[in-house]
């Protein structure tokens, strides 16, 4: 028995994704209620999991096997390979969700490069209203909310879920395509969304007039 296959059965086992931490504590668990069975990987590191857990992903490769082994944001999981789709996809029936629709995915793409943010900065680039947008976005377990911003009326901050990241299988938003790029260049927020009022040219002095008149109104 290797570390290798002691990791590749809690990764078979797992219901959810695991971190190098929680399968070093669960490989270090072993052996603490039963002092008579002797745990031969006691001492193994979080350090020397993590080795394993990358060796196992080259050597899934290698092999061409059906699965592979994937980093998401909040762990490593065994997921099948994305070729054998149409037959996994046989064992699950259900409905698929409702693609993104351009308006969702526009909108999603600014809150995820521009997080937090507030409504209605989103509005200012867009140039439409969102609101239905983000509540739906909102129950997709996309988007959810962040606080409230420091600037008078305190509106609402929205910024990327967890699950945003499993969904596009991003390990942290620094994976997002072109990320510091995007995140430089220049967007319109609400407060400069509408164009600033041109100031008048100076008008030339009004010609005198009798000291009865009534001032000018602005």
């Amino acid at each position: 028995m290797t570390l290798n296959q002691v990791i590749e059965a809690l990764l078979f086992s797992a219901q959810k994704p695991l971190s190098a931490r929680d399968l070093a504590g669960a490989i270090k668990g072993v052996g603490d209620a039963d002092e008579l069975m002797p745990n031969e990987f006691s001492r193994a590191s979080e350090a020397q999991v993590a080795a394993a857990l990358e060796q196992l992903k080259v050597e899934y490769i290698e092999q061409a096997r059906a699965f592979q082994l994937v980093e998401k944001a909040e762990g490593w999981q065994l997921v099948s390979e994305p070729a054998y789709a149409p037959w996994v996809r046989q064992l699950f029936p259900a409905a698929k969700p409702a693609r993104l629709t351009p308006p969702s995915l526009e909108t999603l793409a600014i809150v995820a490069y521009r997080q937090p943010i507030t409504r209605a900065d989103v509005e200012a680039v867009r140039g439409v209203a969102v609101d239905g947008v983000l509540q739906s976005l909102m129950e997709r377990g996309l988007v959810k909310i962040a606080g409230r911003a420091e600037v008078p009326g305190r509106p609402l901050l929205y910024e990327t879920t967890e699950f945003f990241l499993e969904h596009f299988g991003l390990r942290d938003l620094d994976e997002l395509p072109n990320a510091e790029e995007l995140r430089r260049r220049y967007l319109p927020s609400a407060a400069s969304a509408k164009p600033a009022t041109p100031a008048e040219p100076p008008q030339p002095p009004a010609a005198p007039e009798s000291s009865d008149a009534a001032p000018a109104q602005d």
